[in-house]
């Protein structure tokens, strides 16, 4: 029984851009790396649906710094509230 290989990502990118290209078949890609063609079909096309990623990361990152700018005021808010309210029972139970 052989065992699974595991491949880099740097690998995995470089097989992919090469299979992209089309200077050579997916066949003769596969063979030169000794993998199955149908891995570097699934790398070619994992390459593909994941390109737009590259350039939409900039903007996930300025809006999670955004929410999270507004989740730590809303956390303040309502602890500000919350002391109000303690105060505002503590006083009723006085009068």
């Amino acid at each position: 029984m052989s065992k699974r290989r595991t491949h880099s990502p740097e690998f995995k990118a470089r097989v992919a851009m090469e299979a992209i290209s089309g200077r050579k078949t997916i066949q003769e890609i596969a063979s030169d790396h000794a993998i199955h063609p149908i891995q570097v079909s699934q790398w070619k096309r994992q390459l593909l649906d994941g390109a737009s990623e590259l350039f939409t990361r900039g903007k996930k990152n300025k809006d999670t710094g955004d929410s999270q700018v507004k989740e730590a005021e809303l956390f303040q808010q309502i602890g500000k509230l919350q002391m109000e309210l303690e105060w505002l029972k503590k006083k009723s139970q006085l009068l």
